[in-house]
């Protein structure tokens, strides 16, 4: 037997639970879940599919109510394959219009095969100092659905939509309170134009999937800590939700911060207890058999479920991902990498809006990166105490002026002028 695992009290009765692996294990498959009775009645458009648990039940789960989710196990434990399979049950359970999604991949490899598909708010973002910025974007639109909905008096972001809904059916649609500001008229003797009347429209949910964690917290910092922090404090009720997966279950990636805010996880075979206490705050987890045997800590509870995770091919996801991109195009904000939900420049961490060229820190800046060799952004972030976006700005003047180079495929830049002479 490879492994045993004891389960105290079983959930119902009054026995101690003894679980032993099969001799051959039976692949459990995402059709196979999909088509089940208890995906299709589902009513919630987030709905994850998961496996099987131990009695041979589709076990599913739902985002909504998790609010958040955070995945970890070591290489070849399954992860990657249960993300995949969390992906394409919400594109099958969701259309554009009801949920879309920002994917966050460091490595590059794992979820740039959904680029292009209609749900993405932005191409599949691979830089660092871009996925930064695109958590940033989310925060600033967490607070604007917050705005609206205190404006409209409701709780939360389904109640909102319903509210809308209504409203329109009635043939009465609902003026939105915080329109977009008028441009100013060309030519400064012409009339301004007429306000135009903006109405309120449906939100869709969003979902934010990192893939992995580790590398996030490494190349970016601490600032992303505090952002997921503040997203999975808030963020429930204005639609927003996480879905955070890491192979590497260490107290530095998978912070104090981080677990407090974020009570629902999976983890998948791990190397040891320490780090099966780490994701669950109970071992376990050391004793999987890999390959997609996981544990389920669902919110409110600290029984752990065990699922078969569902299986779901290369072949599979990318003939999904085809026939998706045959239904319609993407409709990407730009501006989601840049950190703020406008092209008007303002910094949600910063709160300035100058222009780089004429920015007072500029100089500041040459020093910083020409004297350390270094021309990253969140390192004249730090320095200078600035918000992403100022920083941002001034890393890509100094591009424009040669002082460094292009970003590198690995993240980095070369600085090419010398450090100025100390006077």
């Amino acid at each position: 037997v490879n492994s045993v695992r004891v389960i105290e009290v079983l959930p119902g009765k009054s026995t101690v639970g003894i679980e032993i692996p099969n001799e051959q294990r039976e692949m459990v498959r995402l059709s196979e879940v999909l088509r089940s009775q208890v995906f299709d009645q589902s009513d919630s458009v987030l709905t994850l599919a998961l496996g099987k648990d131990i009695q041979g039940l589709v076990s599913v789960a739902d985002v909504g109510k998790m609010p958040h989710l955070l995945v970890s196990g070591t290489t070849g434990s399954g992860k990657s394959v249960a993300i995949n399979a969390m992906i394409l049950s919400l594109l099958y359970k969701a259309t554009p219009e009801q949920v879309r999604m920002i994917m966050i991949d460091p490595k590059m490899l794992e979820l740039s095969v959904y680029d292009g598909i209609p749900h993405l708010l932005t191409p599949v973002v691979t830089d660092m100092d871009e996925a930064f910025g695109s958590l940033q974007w989310a925060v600033v639109e967490m607070d604007k659905r917050y705005r609206l909905m205190s404006a409209l008096g409701v709780r939360n972001i389904a109640g909102y939509n319903r509210k809308v809904r209504e409203a329109a059916a009635k043939g009465e649609p609902i003026p939105d309170p915080y329109p977009p500001p008028t441009p100013p008229p060309l030519v400064i003797d012409e009339e301004p134009a007429e306000q135009e009347v903006v109405y309120c429209v449906e939100l869709p949910f969003i979902v934010i999937i990192v893939d992995e964690l580790a590398d996030m917290m490494m190349l970016v910092g601490k600032k992303v800590e505090q952002l997921i922090a503040r997203l999975a404090q808030k963020a429930r009720a204005s639609g927003i939700h996480l879905i955070l997966a890491t192979q590497r279950p260490s107290v530095d990636v998978i912070t104090g911060l981080i677990k407090a805010n974020i009570p629902t996880r999976i983890a998948f075979q791990v190397s040891s207890k320490i780090d099966s206490r780490t994701i669950l705050d109970q071992s376990g987890a050391e004793a999987l058999l890999g390959h997609g045997d996981m544990l389920y800590l669902a919110p409110g509870t600290s029984f752990l479920e065990r699922v078969h995770g569902a299986f779901v091919s290369d072949g599979e996801v990318h003939e999904v991902v085809k026939a998706l991109k045959a239904q319609g195009k993407p409709n990407y904000i730009e501006a989601i990498t840049q950190g703020a939900p406008d092209q008007s420049g303002f910094d949600p961490m910063d709160g300035s809006v100058e222009g780089a060229p004429e920015d007072e820190l500029y100089d500041q800046a040459i020093f910083l990166v020409t004297s350390s060799g270094r021309a990253s952004i969140s390192s004249v972030q730090r320095h200078l105490r600035v918000g992403y976006n100022r920083a941002a700005r001034l890393v890509e003047e100094m591009e424009r002026q040669g002082i460094v180079g292009p970003l590198k495929s690995n993240g980095q830049r070369e600085v090419l002028a010398e450090p100025p002479p100390e006077i």
